[in-house]
Formats: C-alpha cells, sequence, structure tokens
C-alpha cells in the first residue's frame, strides 16, 4: 500500500520544541547580560513557535478521495484535479549538497513549494505517489498526460 500523506517527522518537531524550551531555560539562568539575553530569548521563542506551527500543520500534504489536501499553519486548501496546472520538481545545489523541492501550480497562480521538512522523504517519493494517484507531473488542467 503506498503512503498518502506526508508532513514532517515527529521526531524532529520534538527535539526542536526541546531545544527551544533548553535556550529558554539558558536565556533565563545562564546568561548574565541583556543584549544575549534577548538574542536567545527570542531564538527560544523561534524555536517554539516554529515546532508548535509544524505540529498544528500535520499532515501538510495528503491524497484523499476528493483530491490533494495542503495544510499550511493557518489554512486548510483542498485541491482536485483541475485546480493544479503542474507538478514538478526542482532541484537545485546548496552549500554542497542537492535539495529538490516539490512544486504545485495551481489555476490561480499560487505555487505550494514543499521541502524534505515539510513531507518527512524525498519529493521524488511523493511525486511518483502523486503520478500514481492520477497527478500526471507537468500535466495542466484540460491537457492529457
Amino acid at each position: 500500500m503506498q503512503q498518502t500523506q506526508w508532513q514532517p517527522q515527529t521526531a524532529a518537531i520534538v527535539v526542536q520544541g526541546i531545544l527551544g524550551i533548553l535556550l529558554a531555560v539558558f536565556a533565563v539562568t545562564l546568561v548574565t547580560d541583556t543584549p544575549g539575553r534577548v538574542l536567545i530569548g527570542l531564538a527560544a521563542v523561534g524555536l517554539i513557535l516554529f515546532a508548535l506551527m509544524s505540529w498544528r500543520a500535520r499532515p501538510k500534504l495528503a491524497i484523499t478521495e476528493d483530491g490533494l489536501v495542503h495544510r499550511g499553519w493557518f489554512t486548510t486548501r483542498q485541491l482536485t484535479r483541475g485546480d493544479i496546472t503542474r507538478i514538478r520538481i526542482t532541484e537545485f545545489r546548496r552549500i554542497g549538497r542537492k535539495v529538490r523541492l516539490l512544486e504545485i501550480d495551481t489555476v490561480d497562480d499560487r505555487l505550494l513549494v514543499l521541502s524534505r521538512w515539510d513531507l518527512g522523504t524525498d519529493p521524488l517519493t511523493v511525486l511518483d505517489a502523486l503520478t500514481d494517484a492520477g497527478y500526471a507531473p507537468g500535466a495542466g488542467a484540460g491537457e492529457t498526460p
């Protein structure tokens, strides 16, 4: 059975939240200068907030009977096959390694960009699952694959 939903890995989100809490504790107990305390405190709040919002937006992408569901931090979008104009992988080199992104173009000129963090797996695996589910990469609305 093929996977039908993708989300950030649970362990990664938990570790990120724990690191944010540790930074907050260090900012309060160990740092004595005010600018350092403020900077470390802001970093702690940022990590905790990012972990909470990543947890909230799970699953990030899912194949349902009605189409694709994309969950963001504040909204959930339902995309039918007619709403999607193109699905593709963008690949580039960054800091000495290859980075892949899954891009989904929609009819209303929105671009959904999902990274390995968002999907919890390689975007090529997700593209294969989407192709098997009938979402042909590169095919636009009304086009034949």
